[in-house]
């Protein structure tokens, strides 16, 4: 029927009518409309009854079976309501308590939840956490949401995921094989490092954080001469947390010849002093180390005043690098004890505090070492003597990220200490920010007197301070503070901030959702 429409058209319909085609009009009108109408419903005919071709489905594997209790179906409705945009902020509790308490997301909710954690980074580990073996799954067949693969413990798959999977798969395999067989896993990635982009030679040296132990320093000690600056980095930050490494007793000894303990007499009394003379001049030893030669921070301005010099950045980073032991070693005291001596200046040198004076380098650049000491090596004895020892009064920030390295037990008192001593200064929210939560406790009561007493003047930076904390408390301050909160706004009455307000509201939201969650 086709061909004889084409010759119909070919030869002119003044010289070959057209064939009738069934179910359309044969009359009216010109043969060359005919033609065209014919053809038109002869195309669409064609089109609709056409078989499709024989193709090979693709194979999918099986989706896992889940060892995880799916969440309480409360809590499936509250986490649909947040992913539709309800206290959106929450999203990240939700999940972790969830994993917490050794539940997933529901499997309908999946794809929402791992195409929010498409456009925010910060979600990705908590989804990973939360979302169960399906999750990964579902990732893999989905190549946007391929990050989860990388974020999840369990990659999914066997050995053959080391030799064919993709990089985040690779990286997820390695992590998972550094927790149990640490030593297979490095031998694993020594048998293709040479072979390895340098973006995925870092990304594989970062899972040597899960079981880190003596048997990785020559694999680690080798990586310090690796051509990327991140393997370099990476390699250095590792030897750092090793106890016992020769690359900490290099730092030790770069450390000792920086801080020497001196007698001084004063007012008749021998007193012991911490000489501060920082490095002279910058090495190849000290690059390859991991002391770059313009560390981060340098001529940055101090929290008290002047810049940080060169020189100092130097001190600082070294003993940031440096076995806090040395310092016991040294002067044959405990932390407190040490953190409280004196400083002073080597003569005609740089460096110090009383009795002489340079900006170059002074006791604060020593207490900040410790304290980045302090926080890579976990160490809370450091940390209570550095929150304790009130030597780092013009540090608030640095002394608030030591918070997370006490004990649970010691967080909330010695947090609720750290903001009553920076209350009224312009650096409170910057330290709020870097104090972890849940605020309970003490650390809880002193957030609410400073809400309260904030509320009370109704200056314009209080207002502003008023907003800022709220937004932070919202998702950090314990729920249980709700009623002390429903006080002061019913004291205030019509006047009451708008942002105590909302962050009532957001604390009962969060106060349902968790008791859904343990359900």
């Amino acid at each position: 029927m086709w061909n004889e429409h084409v010759t119909a058209a070919l030869l002119g319909t003044e010289r070959r009518d057209p064939p009738v085609l069934p179910g359309a009009p044969a009359e009216g009108g010109d043969g060359a409309g005919r033609l065209l109408d014919q053809a038109a419903l002869l195309t669409v005919r064609r089109r609709a009854g056409r078989v499709p071709s024989a193709a090979a489905p693709v194979p999918v594997a099986l989706a896992p079976v889940e060892d995880a209790t799916v969440v309480p179906a409360q809590a499936a409705a509250r986490l649909r309501r947040i992913l539709r945009g309800e206290q959106i902020r929450v999203l990240p509790e939700w999940l972790e308590a969830a994993a917490a308490r050794g539940l997933r997301v529901p499997a309908q909710l999946l794809p929402d939840l791992l195409e929010r954690g498409r456009g925010d980074r910060m979600l990705r580990p908590s989804i990973a956490r939360a979302s169960g073996r399906r999750g990964v799954w579902l990732a893999l067949q989905n190549t946007d949401w391929a990050y989860l693969v990388g974020a999840a413990d369990d990659p999914g798959g066997g050995p053959e995921v080391w030799e064919t999977g993709t990089r985040n798969r690779r990286v997820a395999y390695l992590a998972g094989l550094r927790r149990t067989d640490p030593e297979r896993a490095r031998e694993l990635l020594r048998g293709t490092w040479a072979k390895e982009p340098a973006p995925d030679r870092a990304a594989f040296l970062a899972t040597f954080g899960h079981g880190l132990s003596a048997d990785d320093e020559e694999f680690l000690e080798a990586a310090l001469e690796d051509r990327g600056k991140d393997v370099r980095q990476l390699a250095s930050d590792l030897l750092a947390r090793l106890p016992g490494s020769a690359y900490g007793e290099r730092m030790a000894a770069r450390a000792r010849a920086c801080l020497t303990p001196k007698v001084h007499t004063v007012r008749g009394r021998e007193q012991t002093w911490i000489q501060v003379d920082p490095p002279q001049a910058h090495d190849e030893e000290m690059a390859r180390d991991g002391v770059p030669f313009h560390p981060s921070g340098s001529f940055a301005p101090r929290s008290g005043g002047g810049p940080v010099g060169t020189r100092a950045a130097w001190l600082r980073e070294i003993l940031a690098r440096t076995p806090l032991s040395t310092w016991r070693d040294l002067f044959g005291l405990p932390p407190m004890e040490i953190v409280c001596l004196p400083f002073s200046a080597v003569a005609g040198g740089s460096g110090g505090s009383s009795p002489q004076n340079d900006s170059e380098a002074d006791g604060r650049d020593v207490h900040i070492g410790w304290a980045r000491a302090a926080l890579t090596g976990r160490d809370a004895e450091w940390a209570r003597a550095l929150l304790k020892g009130g030597v780092m009064v013009d540090e608030p920030e640095a002394l608030a990220d030591l918070l997370s390295v006490l004990p649970q037990g010691e967080r909330d008192a010695a947090a609720a200490d750290l903001i009553r001593w920076v209350e009224g200064r312009p650096d409170l929210l910057r330290v709020l920010e870097r104090v972890p939560g849940p605020w309970t406790g003490a650390l809880a009561s002193a957030v609410v007197a400073l809400l309260t007493a904030s509320a009370e003047r109704p200056t314009r930076r209080d207002e502003h301070l008023i907003t800022q904390l709220c937004r932070l408390a919202d998702q950090r301050l314990d729920p249980s503070t709700v009623s002390r909160l429903d006080v002061l706004v019913a004291e205030q009455g019509a006047a009451a901030p708008r942002a105590a307000t909302e962050l009532i509201a957001t604390l009962r939201f969060r106060d349902e959702m968790l008791k859904e969650l343990a359900l």
